[in-house]
């Protein structure tokens, strides 16, 4: 069978021996999680230097290993791996330590079940159980985690039901169940029904606007490498890798599903990273970035440029690599504070360098700052769009400002989150000397995938785009004058005249003395967080009332339901009286109305 069934099977293995080890070997669960995820890894990447490869049963092809399938999976092997070497640190003394690692393999195992099937039967099994495991990872949090993994639930099982019905619109319109015969043109009810239907499906996944709410909500109370993990990398992947399936093969897109695609895309990036500006909280902060990101996904795949294709689907792999690093940098801040409120952290730059250090390569390539990564995918975002005038009208202006002017306020909200967290003033468990930089396990992720940020932006044509994009995307032409390469060695000798200067002119002896604040020293309830930052935007008039009925959570899909739902109960709980002649009635009423639908007209 090729090996295609082992990189689903060795986690799958790894995983359900870690439930069965004692709890007090707690030693022996991390070594079976780390072989396990290690082990994959080495697999995956050995298949992806044989693609393709298809194992056939009889007549039909049930996994496949195409080119876009190939790098995504050897990008979740990886960021498996790093995961749990970040969790034995992060992990260590958790009461369900040994069931972690058992959800955590078996969620790795179902994502290459999830990439490699090549029938809808399978690709279902896998990506329904994601969903059973992601609400088991959620439940992790503890207690205060039991409300935002039920919600993850229901929205991704609302979203999975949805995909049935989508699969069975298929089968009827291509009488097969294999996904790489399926192709059908965007014409007709049934096809344009299957088409929204996935659609959402992939949207739930990633954390589209409006489907994005339960990734807010757990990020506050998972495990933080839960969180790294889950929206922040593979739910990403898989998310926008069933989008990448639906517009690239399965479906023959009209000019109104790239344009429904580009606006859902460019509502998400601005709608998300204004309410990023806002927070108060690192780790719901971080989530609104990774709801906004997903938005520049979205409208290059949705521009049905070959560039801008290219660009969605690279900006998938950067987004993963510098999401993962932020909330891994973020994580270790809480692990040696206690806190992710911002209000409470400062300062931690001195103390904890590494995590500054890659925190602020991450935050760089997520706002678009050459020569990092995150430029090099929104670069090739911004050519798409723009090759899409012809097609698009002059809708391509305003999809371009709205890209470019998001990149901008990611780039604000992440200023006012390094000040908050590694800058400014001191919090006082920095003061009291109580906080130390992390240990070499919980490092070692941080600073592989910062180190990504840099070489995937830097060799962004001789790499990723050669070895990843190019085998799916072919027909990408690259315009414009941009070169990474020369532009990071302008940058370096850029920097190294500044240091140079700055050293100068601190050659001579220079007097230090405290700012001047008035004559009073201002005590720790007083001191400047960052948190106040934009406070401005939050009050201005229209905007004013919006933020309210999103505090409010009136643009909550799962809470606006839940309300309808509850009052379509009452409405049939004050039905049901509990009297014999009323129940007579309404059997009365139910009859007549059978009666009224079914007589010939």
């Amino acid at each position: 069978m090729n090996g295609l069934w082992v990189p689903i099977i060795v986690p799958v293995f790894f995983g359900i021996a870690c439930f069965v080890v004692p709890r007090k070997w707690h030693w022996l669960d991390e070594t079976l999680a780390l072989a396990g995820s290690l082990g994959t890894l080495a697999i995956v990447a050995r298949l992806f230097g044989k693609k393709p490869v298809d194992w056939v049963f009889g007549d039909v092809c049930y996994l496949r290993l195409d080119a876009l399938s190939g790098f995504i999976s050897l990008a979740v092997g990886l960021f498996g791996f790093l995961i749990v070497l970040y969790s034995i640190k992060f992990m260590q003394g958790h009461v369900r330590e040994n069931a972690y690692y058992g959800y955590l393999l078996l969620t790795l195992g179902s994502a290459f079940g999830v990439l490699l099937a090549n029938h809808f039967i399978l690709f279902l099994v896998f990506w329904g159980f994601l969903g059973i495991t992601l609400y088991l990872l959620i439940l992790m949090g503890g207690e205060n985690a039991a409300s935002p993994a039920k919600k993850a639930l229901i929205l991704i099982g609302g979203s999975d039901a949805l995909m049935l019905l989508g699969i069975i619109l298929l089968y009827s319109s291509t009488s097969t169940f294999e996904i790489s015969k399926t192709v059908l043109p965007l014409q007709g009810s049934l096809a344009v029904a299957a088409f929204f239907t996935l659609l959402i499906g992939a949207f739930a996944k990633a954390g589209v606007m409006p489907f994005h709410t339960w990734i807010c909500d757990m990020a506050e109370t998972a495990p933080i490498p839960v969180t790294a993990f889950l929206p922040a990398s593979l739910d990403k992947l898989l998310g926008v890798y069933l989008l990448a399936r639906l517009c690239l093969s399965m479906f023959q897109l009209s000019g109104a599903a790239h344009l429904i695609l580009m606006v859902v895309g460019a509502f998400t990036i601005l709608a998300a990273v204004m309410m990023a500006l806002v927070q108060h909280d690192l780790r719901r902060l971080l989530a609104y970035h990774a709801v906004s990101q997903v938005g520049y996904m979205v409208l290059g795949i949705g521009t049905g440029s070959p560039v801008g294709i290219a660009g969605g689907l690279f900006h998938m792999l950067n987004n993963s690599i510098y999401k993962t690093s932020l909330f891994l940098s973020g994580g270790a801040a809480q692990y040696r504070t206690g806190t992710s409120d911002l209000d409470r952290l400062g300062g931690l730059g001195k103390v904890m360098p590494v995590t500054f250090i890659t925190f602020l390569i991450a935050a760089f390539s997520i706002s678009g700052v050459p020569p990092f990564s995150g430029f090099a995918s929104k670069w090739m975002i911004y050519q798409g769009i723009i090759e899409s005038g012809p097609t698009a009208g002059k809708l391509w202006i305003v999809w371009l400002v709205v890209a470019m002017f998001g990149s901008a306020l990611t780039l604000a909200s992440f200023m006012k989150l390094a000040h908050a967290v590694f800058l400014g003033v001191p919090s006082p468990l920095v003061e009291a000397k109580m906080v130390k930089e992390v240990g070499f396990g919980m490092a070692t992720p941080m600073v592989v995938l910062s180190a990504l940020c840099v070489l995937f932006g830097v060799f962004a044509f001789s790499v990723p785009i050669k070895y990843f994009l190019m085998p799916v995307i072919p027909d990408a032409i690259f315009t414009g004058l941009w070169s990474p390469g020369l532009a990071a060695i302008l940058i370096l000798f850029g920097l190294a005249v500044g240091l140079a200067l700055f050293a100068l002119g601190n050659l001579k002896s220079v007097r230090k003395t405290g700012s001047f604040i008035g004559g009073e020293k201002l005590s720790p309830e007083n001191r400047v967080t960052g948190t106040q930052f934009y406070l401005t935007i939050q009050n201005i008039g229209g905007l004013r009332k919006i933020y309210a009925w999103a505090e409010a959570k009136f643009f909550d899909i799962y809470e606006q339901g839940a309300k309808l739902a509850f009052w379509v109960a009452g409405l049939f709980r004050r039905a049901h009286t509990g009297v014999l002649t009323m129940y007579m009635l309404w059997v009365f009423l139910g009859l007549i109305a059978l009666l009224y639908f079914m007589m010939p007209r």
